[in-house]
């Protein structure tokens, strides 16, 4: 084996590259046999440009407060074709169940009463939002966009860790990682046949004018985003650029005669479908927040009249609730007729006594989440916490246990990844999106891979100091019109030569609306990568 992986260790984990005998696995075979022929010096000289092009995008993420460069790494991870047509199919089957749910919870409520899923749980939970009750979207939908994170286990096999069905993030950066990776390796992208993603925004686009308001031909589609403080604000503008249509912020919608409209510089201009950014309780301050300046108020009166419709739908976070997680499967049954595809991670519920005190003999063993956390934040891993933290939890769990779970600690597998020793494993997990028109659920192949950096680290998020990975889905015909698009063709832009107004910069309320753009996303669940 070459020198880059004469050192490469064997971890308990199941590692995707390398097998425990010293085999590569079939998928990898390229990539193995390309990093092979490369020095440490030239594959590090690789990343540097790599890193060196996404600071000149200002690809960034929020870390502690300061944005910083998306950190790339650049041994892509690589999912075969064979196991692609297992978990696309799983992640549509995720999808299709929670639709059914959220239309059932916001209306007759029928697993409640047939008691797949306990009322308690459904109206304790904090993104339950009775304003949402009734509001029927035109076409049926109310998850557009998902994310649904995956984990491989000790043996290889894929299990759902949580969905995230509200406003999830990420999708930006599988882009530009694609775009990235295909100027580091051209070679490799010129002998196998990795599975495009570039057509994600023409289909986000398709799906969202699908829901547009019955009775209108030619919708109006806007991004509204929190502003250029929050941190996903670079996803924002990059999806509403290669879909064509206009970002927005709160302060250049207003609500009239039951119509939402957009202040442009030729006046205004009806809003029919809104791919919101937002989360629910900044969205309308009528309604929800009375404090924020983020949303527009009378924007539940109009989805409710079905003069607009908000993608993802507002509510959707009852399906994010880490405690319903642990109920999917049984609603795969019940609204479905089918058995899950993928599995959950196996987890305790706390509400139930027997459960909560089997899970305060083993904290540390296990893993706990809030179960309206994100982001890593809150998540305590009981083999690496202290005594005084495992009995701050304990009282935690004990005053609270409807806002939490427990997991046994899952060895995520790991991917080889260059870091300052050389090439080591690393642990990762997978976010595929996935884009409902009404019609078909769209798996983009691959998804958003994260990988914690840190020697033994189990928690991915970017937040907690994670970076990823482009990943690869092979197999399948790449039509040569797609390849030239991708390779040629700018990205769209609008048409309508109207733009939004921007506010006067030094507006009383930007320090504000600052505050808000960064604290939204601090009570969103599964809202950042």
């Amino acid at each position: 084996m070459a020198d880059l992986f004469d050192d490469y260790p064997a971890g308990a984990a199941w590692d995707e590259m390398i097998g425990p005998d010293g085999e590569v696995r079939t998928a990898y075979r390229n990539v193995h046999a390309a990093l092979a022929q490369l020095s440490d010096g030239e594959l590090r000289a690789r990343a540097d440009t790599l890193a060196r092009s996404y600071l000149t995008q200002g690809v960034t993420f929020d870390f502690a407060g300061e944005e910083r460069p998306f950190p790339l790494d650049v041994v892509p991870r690589v999912v075969g074709g064979d196991e692609w047509e297992h978990v696309a199919p799983g992640v549509q089957q995720r999808v299709r169940a929670l639709e059914a749910f959220l239309a059932d919870v916001y209306g007759p409520q029928k697993a409640v009463a047939d008691g797949v899923v306990p009322r308690s749980v459904v109206v304790s939970s904090t993104h339950f939002h009775r304003a949402a009750r009734g509001i029927e979207p035109p076409n049926g939908v109310r998850v557009h966009v998902s994310g649904i994170d995956l984990v491989r286990d000790s043996l290889g096999g894929w299990r759902v860790l949580e969905d995230n069905v509200r406003v999830p993030s990420g999708v930006s950066y599988v882009l530009s990682n694609r775009r990235a990776m295909a100027q580091t390796f051209p070679e490799l992208f010129a002998t196998l046949r990795i599975r495009p993603v570039v057509d994600y925004s023409r289909r986000l686009l398709a799906a969202l004018i699908a829901a547009a308001p019955a009775g209108v031909d030619d919708p109006t589609v806007v991004v509204l985003t929190p502003g250029v403080y929050n941190s996903a604000y670079f996803e924002h503008t990059l999806l509403a650029r290669t879909m064509g249509v206009e970002l927005v912020e709160g302060r250049d919608l207003y609500c009239s005669g039951g119509r939402v409209w957009m202040r442009t510089t030729q006046g205004r201009r009806r809003v029919d479908v809104i791919y919101r950014r937002v989360d629910d309780e900044f969205l309308d301050p009528v309604v929800f927040r009375s404090d924020s300046l983020l949303g527009c108020p009378g924007l539940m009166t109009c989805a409710r009249l079905g003069t607009v419709t908000l993608a993802n739908a507002v509510g959707n976070g009852v399906a994010d609730d880490k405690l319903l997680y642990t109920y999917v499967p049984d609603l795969i049954r019940y609204h479905l007729g089918e058995e899950p595809v993928l599995p959950n991670v196996d987890t305790w519920r706390l509400e139930d006594p027997g459960a909560l005190e089997e899970v305060l003999d083993r904290l540390d063993e296990l893993v706990v989440k809030p179960v309206d956390g994100s982001g890593g934040k809150g998540l305590v891993v009981g083999p690496a916490a202290s005594r005084a933290e495992l009995d701050a939890l304990r009282s935690r769990l004990r005053e609270d246990p409807r806002g939490w779970i427990a997991q046994p600690v899952v060895q995520l597998s790991t991917v080889p990844t260059l870091v300052d020793e050389g090439l080591r494993p690393r642990h990762v997990d997978l976010r595929p999106f996935a884009v409902n028109d009404g019609d078909q659920v769209y798996v983009l192949p691959g998804g958003l891979t994260r990988v914690a950096l840190p020697e033994g680290q189990l928690v991915v998020n970017s937040s907690q100091g994670g970076g990823s990975k482009d990943t690869w889905v092979l197999g399948g015909r790449v039509p040569r019109r797609s390849q030239q698009q991708a390779q040629h063709q700018r990205p769209p832009v609008a048409q309508d030569a109207s733009v939004p107004i921007d506010a006067n910069p030094q507006d009383a309320r930007v320090q504000v609306m600052q505050q808000q753009q960064q604290g939204q996303q601090q009570a969103a669940g599964g809202a950042t990568c």
